[in-house]
């Protein structure tokens, strides 16, 4: 590979790429401007980008093209949520700032009823059949796994469920001004939920170690894939 072949837009790139990188690393000096560069610009890109989709995916779409050529429901459905973010602009003015709670509560109760309702069916329950289809030895004798094993794994996850969750469990109060107390089973079974909830701190931090650590490799691989034969090349 030769600056000859090169072609500007990949020598732009790789360039620009290894001065960011750089700066990002200068980090490890202590805070800079060149770190402070680098994370505006990624900020700046990142907004940018999501700006630029929405437009092109989800206002261009659903909300310009109705507006100006849809059908008479398209029309109505479109100036539904113009009405509301008019009135959630409105909560910028204090003497106006009332008319915006009903969108902000429609905001709101959506954004919840979203959360509670990803979180249990798409968490909770199959959380829930997940642990009760480990128990079941019949599937495990279907697949070729002996189903002692299968068991003993079922009943490890079903402990470590259980237990976590009564490790949240902070006991009652005995009398008023009396701080919350838990009996001696309790103690034990929040003790060993306690155990299984630090091995999956442990867990989460190795992977996002491990993804971190790979993406580092990568970049560094690349930049000196990238440099090396341009210092190689007489």
């Amino acid at each position: 590979m030769s600056l000859a072949g090169l072609n500007l837009a990949e020598l732009a790139g790789a360039v620009c790429g290894l001065a960011f990188t750089l700066a990002v690393f200068s980090y490890l000096l202590g805070d800079n401007p060149l770190f402070r560069v680098a994370i505006a610009v990624f900020v700046g890109v990142t907004a940018a980008y999501a700006l630029v989709v929405t437009w092109y995916n989800v206002l261009w779409p659903q909300l310009v093209i109705p507006l100006l050529s849809g059908s008479r429901s398209e029309l109505f459905f479109a100036l539904a949520p113009v009405g509301l973010s008019l009135l959630i602009f409105l909560k910028a003015f204090p003497k106006w700032s009332s008319l915006g709670n009903p969108a902000m509560a429609f905001l709101v109760g959506v954004g919840a009823a979203a959360a509670i309702g990803g979180a249990v069916l798409g968490t909770l329950i199959p959380q829930a059949n997940a642990s009760i289809n480990l128990l079941d030895v019949q599937a495990a004798g279907q697949s070729g796994m002996p189903w002692m094993i299968k068991l003993a794994e079922g009943t490890v996850i079903l402990v470590g469920t259980l237990s976590s969750l009564v490790y949240f469990h902070f006991g009652s109060r005995r009398a008023p001004g009396e701080p919350p107390r838990r009996s001696e089973a309790i103690g034990v079974v929040s003790w060993v939920g306690q155990l299984f909830i630090a091995i999956a701190f442990g867990v989460l931090f190795a992977g996002v170690y491990a993804a971190a650590l790979t993406a580092f490799l990568e970049r560094v691989q690349s930049i000196l894939a990238f440099f090396l034969p341009l210092l190689a090349t007489p």
